[in-house]
């Protein structure tokens, strides 16, 4: 998710001026003022200082939410206005606008930014170290969850603030372990285990064990978990590594699993679970509230199998453009930091799945009661501190590494292709990548 100090290190300014081309991809509205801006595109070419444009794609289905909290801010300062802009259905929309908005003067002025996208952003110099920002206004950077406010610091300074973060998680129909006669109070521990499993389960309901989105929708970010547990890594630093053999094993793993019919790759999974048409789903914590309000099954949330670290922080912080002016800035600030601010992420958290991002929001006494009578919303909460590491470069930080890495687990799934060649050409063309925009401006 972050750069290692390593990483800051040896990146220079040549860097930024290198890839400020590099076309950016990602992973994983209206207005209380008028409704979406489709003339100009949603941006504010005036550069009304008395106006906040804010791009969103609404993770986990949260327009309505984000309207509430614009409202909200609004009330508490009413010489602001926020437009809403709905910039894309997801990151990588969203990102391809913007980064075909820095090429003119029409810039919103905040973005949601992906995990994937927020740090080619900062290298661009496309957005704004917030950390003088929060000193300016007299905001408290260090509320934030440690873990989650150093995945946006990169040479000492912050481009970005969470927002709707996330992790990986397992969601297990309970009905179905238990006709199985397996445990309906854990999942499996290991992938092995899970292999064990899968079997009674398809045995028992006739449908597979786990449904999973396919490459254009985030798989290369869920089986990064996957890869982890069997002692691989999509790379170490900048080194590609999916020709490791512990990373072919854990490819050949999930090919046959689809073979077997354990496992399902599905351009709609979160439907196919929540209907009973599976036994599991790997889906994102952000998926939690709208399967506790529509499932028709009853389900747990648990950590990926092991061994672990076996589970990827993911999802979306905010960010602020760099090209605005100064007093847009600080308003973007006050606007990032009121929408995050305690009440306001249990608010999203509990309406949406996502992490709290907050520190104090855990020892909120409202917020306790509801994580006590969800033990499902916690379960993120407990394997961020437990499961969780940061993620491969190869995904975050070469560009384009996410949707490269997603159509080669397209092919070995659904297409039924060769791992070994697959992943060695996934090799091949992620170092080319590396060697032409990356390599040539690092610094010894």
């Amino acid at each position: 998710m972050f750069a290692s100090n390593s990483l800051r290190k040896r990146i220079g300014a040549a860097t930024v001026a290198a890839l400020t081309a590099v076309t950016l991809t990602a992973c994983a509205g209206g207005s209380t003022t008028g409704g979406d801006n489709a003339g100009n595109g949603g941006g504010n070419a005036g550069g009304d200082e008395n106006k906040i444009v804010f791009w969103s794609n609404h993770p986990g289905s949260s327009r309505d939410l984000e309207l509430e909290l614009i409202a909200a801010f609004e009330e508490e300062n009413p010489d602001l206005t926020v437009e809403l802009v709905t910039a894309g259905s997801s990151y990588e929309e969203l990102a391809q606008k913007f980064n075909a908005a820095l090429a003119g003067s029409d810039l919103p002025d905040v973005i949601v930014a992906s995990d994937v996208t927020w740090f080619n952003f900062a290298l661009n110099e496309a957005t704004t170290p917030l950390d003088e920002l929060w000193e300016k206004e007299g905001l408290d950077p260090d509320s934030y969850v440690d873990t989650l406010r150093e995945d946006y610091e990169y040479n000492g300074k912050h481009y970005g603030a969470p927002y709707s973060r996330s992790t990986n998680l397992m969601y297990w129909n309970t009905d179905d372990l238990a006709a199985a006669g397996l445990p309906a109070d854990r999942g499996p521990e290991t992938w092995e285990e899970f292999d064990e499993w899968a079997a009674k389960l398809k045995e028992q309901t006739g449908n597979p064990a786990l449904v999973i989105p396919d490459g254009s929708n985030y798989l290369d970010w869920y089986f990064q978990g996957m890869v982890w547990a069997f002692g691989g890594a999509y790379s170490n630093e900048w080194e590609p590594s999916f020709s490791d053999p512990k990373t072919l094993e854990a490819a050949k793993f999930l090919q046959d699993q689809v073979n077997k019919g354990h496992i399902e790759i599905s351009t709609d999974p979160t439907v196919a679970f929540g209907n009973g048409n599976a036994s599991s789903l790997l889906q994102s914590t952000g998926s939690l509230a709208g399967l506790t309000d529509s499932a028709t099954i009853p389900f747990i949330t648990t950590y990926l199998p092991g061994p672990g670290p076996s589970a990827a922080t993911g999802g979306a912080g905010l960010a602020i453009p760099n090209g605005i002016s100064d007093t847009r800035k600080s308003n973007a600030i006050k606007f990032v930091d009121f929408i995050t601010n305690t009440e306001n992420t249990i608010m999203f958290s509990q309406k949406t799945g996502y992490m709290p991002v907050r520190k104090d929001a855990l020892e909120d006494p409202e917020e306790r009661t509801f994580l006590d009578e969800n033990p499902n919303a916690e379960t993120a909460i407990k394997q961020l501190n437990e499961n969780t590491k940061p993620q491969d470069y190869a995904r975050v930080f070469v560009p384009g590494g996410g949707k490269r890495i997603g159509g080669a687990l397209d092919k070995i799934t659904n297409g039924g292709q060769d791992v070994e060649k697959v992943f060695a050409d996934l090799d091949k063309e992620t170092q080319q990548v590396i060697d032409r925009d990356i390599t040539p401006n690092l610094k010894n």
